[in-house]
């Protein structure tokens, strides 16, 4: 109880965490939902009709990294130019960004995003995203974009707060029956130009 206390109390640093010392690193993507975005595909004669609606799971559902196919690592291969930030206490990953920019299409990704435990609800994955949208603007980039899924419902609600929007869904992108495992992707963007005109 002392050591969260003092977790609580103590100010941390974002500081760019070298690709050497960090590449490789495994983030441990724990989260339990008792919500869920419903999502289904209706064919109509005019097109198609895509609710998608908030609804509760008969019990809290729990997502752990070890369930994973590919676990998430900073610093994954497929990022070649991946910038990893982070908060690390005494060696200690505490919480993370990755950011990757798609050239072709003038995009910046948000690869990873972790905030442990012992930070969560202190405010600091708003600092790792205002981080992200710096960059984005800085950079020149048109939009912020990540990935989440429909069933991590405090993810969904948090980037929505932080202004950004659904932009997209893949249904069939982690198995063949993603839709009816309520675990669908959701990718999401933040505009600045959109940010600018609402201030």
């Amino acid at each position: 109880m002392d050591e969260r206390r003092n977790l609580l109390v103590k100010e941390y640093v974002i500081s760019e965490l070298e690709k050497e010392r960090w590449k490789g690193f495994p983030l441990p993507m724990a989260y339990t939902s008792d919500s869920y975005y419903d999502l289904s595909v209706e064919k109509t004669a005019e097109g198609f009709t895509i609710p998608i609606q908030k609804k509760r799971f008969p019990s809290p559902v729990t997502h752990r990294p070890e369930d994973a196919d590919y676990p998430d690592r900073l610093y994954a291969d497929w990022w070649e130019n991946a910038r990893a930030f982070g908060i690390t206490d005494d060696g200690k990953l505490l919480a993370a960004i990755e950011i990757c920019p798609e050239e072709w299409s003038n995009r910046l990704l948000v690869t990873e995003l972790l905030v442990g435990e012992e930070l969560r609800g202190q405010g600091y994955g708003k600092k790792l995203i205002d981080l992200a949208k710096e960059l984005t603007v800085k950079g020149g980039y048109r939009v912020l974009m990540l990935e989440t899924q429909s069933c991590n419902v405090h993810a969904v609600d948090f980037y929505l707060n932080e202004g950004f929007t659904l932009i997209g869904f893949d249904s069939c992108c982690y198995t063949n029956n993603d839709v009816d495992r309520k675990e669908v992707r959701f990718n999401m963007g933040w505009f600045p130009d959109a940010s600018a005109d609402r201030q």
